[in-house]
């Protein structure tokens, strides 16, 4: 499994094209390589939309002794493009730079000749002109080429690279009219590093390509996305309601002892009821144990204290108030009420057998303030001076305004505030050095409630450093909430293998983002972990990573952070998208389990578009908002589509939500 984002100059070439889908049908199209390495690149991009492919001749103007550093380039037509900065800071005189000129403007001259073949130049006078290269690091050569190009009057000028810095997309963004830089690379090391495969591109490599491309070979692309839709439905395994046969989930699951199950958005009904109905056989069936999901750990304790017949909650609505916060649609609703209420029935057969008792509990670390409650609220029942000592500590955040982490977070990295590092860090050593004490009152029940009391302690500590980044580092803080989720993961399974005398197996349900690997996405090149990267590396061949993918349909979302759900219209996938290309094997739902379908672990291998959709979904910008590329069958182990989906219901419907519906009688031919 290679940790970069392309394997080689074809599979970028392959995601471009996704990228540029809209220009497929637009009349008089030229896709133009910069060579070498941009020609491979820019073959795969004209086969795709249907485009001749050319090669427009720029020569780098390396600087002598270190030629890999531009201090310029060159184009047909006598364009030079200096970078100054280079060239005043390293001292480099005029005539060194006019003799490099010339003996790199002979060099251009000799591969025109030898690319080309005695075909002339095309007439780019207004054509929609694609010009491609392999990645771009100072931009030089891609600037002369603009430039050069632009002296030919085209329509319009398209800019598309795999890789480049986010600085240097916007320099060439400004001069072209439209950009697409498929992964920006922070910190962009070089272009090499995005590739599993970057050797040199062969003058006899460009010219095999510039033969090779016709207009009549757009059929051959046509027939491929043909091949692959075909693959995947010749090992689709059927589904119902996203409910694979039990055969299917048994082996898919086979020993393992942690299954994460994803979902593409944080509302949509058809993934919440999926993993449902599979997490309840794996519980009957295979002895799974406890249900983890992406949740602050104290609110999804009070859900645990109901499903164990524990605590003042009578009915699971009343366990899932805890959730009061936004998005309280994600777990506040109709899907997971039921989930709730089965799993205390469930408990409930089990009798006075705590060990054989189904657990619900939460990964995350949001609810700062509500875990520091919990732990005051454990102490005022085993040790009141304890109790007091908490309350001291934890007043810190008491002193920021706001009531919430986010308030908290502004004011510490901003010096508004004293930071609270230090009392969230003493208490939880406090809780710990007393434990021993604690757990020796009331036996197993004890056992439970201090480990809640702990955990508790643990998300307050590591709330505080996640809200302090926040605003400063934002792959830190992705990094730091990740973590304390495989932390927090890693502490249940102890715990419950220490109660039950075996090892535990547990459901976790997260984000598509949260499951997959994120090894194999363009999360990568941010430096972003995910719990499935993380869980993958800790417990090798004993964890399984199911994702979830939907073409269209409708979901709960919110228009901005905090704002009330909505019933919101899906968009048809991109094409070029995973999404896409699942929709095209023309089934409504279906299980590609891929350790058992070779034809579509290769179909889904290269980077794609992949869509994620959070708590907000704004189809305005989806492109920009909602999409990332990512190797789908190496990000998981097995995905279910299902072609068409519908919004999961809140608890309480709000009016925007409500308005959302299209009722049965809407006027269809409107």
């Amino acid at each position: 499994m290679s940790d970069r984002l392309f394997q080689d100059r074809q599979d970028a070439g392959r995601v471009l094209a996704g990228l540029l889908a809209n220009h497929r049908d637009t009349p008089d199209v030229i896709v133009v390589g910069l060579p070498r390495g941009g020609v491979p690149v820019a073959y795969e991009i004209a086969m795709a939309l249907d485009a001749p492919l050319d090669v427009f001749l720029v020569r780098k103007l390396g600087v002598p002794g270190r030629e890999e550093l531009a201090m310029g380039a060159i184009a047909g037509g006598g364009v030079l493009v200096l970078n100054e900065d280079v060239i005043q800071g390293m001292g480099i005189s005029p005539e060194v730079v006019q003799q490099t000129a010339e003996r790199e403007g002979r060099e251009l001259l000799r591969r025109e000749k030898t690319y080309r073949e005695g075909r002339p130049q095309p007439d780019f006078t207004g054509k929609t002109v694609i010009v491609v290269d392999d990645g771009l690091a100072t931009g030089a050569s891609m600037r002369a080429a603009v430039e050069a190009l632009r002296r030919h009057r085209p329509a319009k000028i398209v800019v598309a690279v795999p890789a480049a810095p986010e600085s240097t997309c916007r320099e060439i963004g400004a001069m072209g009219d439209e950009l697409v830089c498929a992964s920006t690379p922070s910190p962009f090391l070089a272009v090499g590093r995005s590739y599993g495969d970057f050797a040199q591109t062969t003058d006899e490599e460009v010219r095999d390509l510039l033969r090779a491309v016709s207009r009549s070979r757009s059929a051959g692309a046509g027939s491929r996305d043909l091949a692959e839709a075909a693959d995947i439905r010749s090992e689709a395994l059927p589904t119902e309601e996203g409910m694979p046969r039990e055969a299917d989930l048994f082996e898919l699951v086979g020993d393992a002892r942690f299954v994460l199950i994803g979902e593409a958005s944080h509302g949509t009904h058809e993934f919440y009821e999926a993993r449902a109905r599979m997490t309840r056989r794996l519980i009957e069936e295979l002895g799974f144990c406890a249900v983890a999901v992406e949740a602050d750990w104290a609110d999804a304790y009070r859900v645990n204290r109901y499903v164990h017949g524990r605590g003042g909650d009578a009915t699971a609505e009343e366990a899932l108030r805890g959730f009061d916060r936004f998005p309280a649609w994600m777990w506040r609703n109709t899907v997971v009420a039921d989930f709730a209420g089965w799993l205390r029935e469930h408990n409930d057969r089990a009798g006075r057998d705590e060990r054989a008792k189904v657990g619900f509990h939460g990964l995350d670390l949001y609810g700062l303030y509500r875990s520091a409650q919990e732990v005051v609220a454990f102490l005022e029942r085993v040790d009141p001076r304890a109790a007091a000592r908490a309350r001291e500590r934890y007043a810190c955040f008491d002193h920021h305004t706001g009531g919430d982490g986010r308030s908290y977070g502004f004011a510490a990295a901003f010096g508004a505030g004293e930071p609270c590092e230090r009392q969230a860090v003493e208490q939880l050593a406090d809780l710990r050095r007393h434990a021993l004490e604690y757990i020796r009152r009331d036996g197993i029940l004890a056992q439970d409630e201090l480990f809640h009391a702990e955990q508790s302690a643990r998300a307050v500590k590591a709330a505080e450093a996640y809200y302090r980044m926040m605003f400063s580092e934002k792959a830190s803080s992705w990094n730091l909430r990740v973590r304390h989720m495989a932390c927090t993961l890693d502490s249940l399974a102890e715990h419950l293998a220490r109660r039950r005398a075996r090892p535990s197996r547990i459901v976790v349900w997260a984000h598509n983002t949260h499951v997959g690997d994120a090894q194999v996405t363009e999360a990568a090149a941010r430096g972003e972990l995910s719990l499935g990267r993380l869980v993958r590396e800790r417990y090798p061949g004993q964890c399984r990573l199911i994702g979830f993918t939907t073409y269209t349909g409708t979901v709960t979302a919110a228009d901005d952070w905090g704002g009330p759900a909505e019933r919101k219209r899906v968009l048809p996938a991109l094409p070029g998208s995973a999404e896409a290309l699942l929709h095209e094997a023309g089934k409504k739902e279906f299980l590609l389990s891929f350790g058992v379908a070779p034809r579509a672990f290769e179909a889904l291998r290269p980077p794609r578009l992949e869509r994620a959709i959070g708590v907000v979904y704004r189809p305005r910008t989806e492109r920009r908002s909602h999409y990332l590329h990512a190797r789908v069958a190496e990000q998981f182990d097995a995905v279910i589509h299902i072609d068409e989906t519908r919004a999961v219901e809140p608890l309480e419907r709000t009016a925007g939500w409500t308005e959302g519906e299209i009722p049965d009688t809407y006027p269809i031919g409107l």
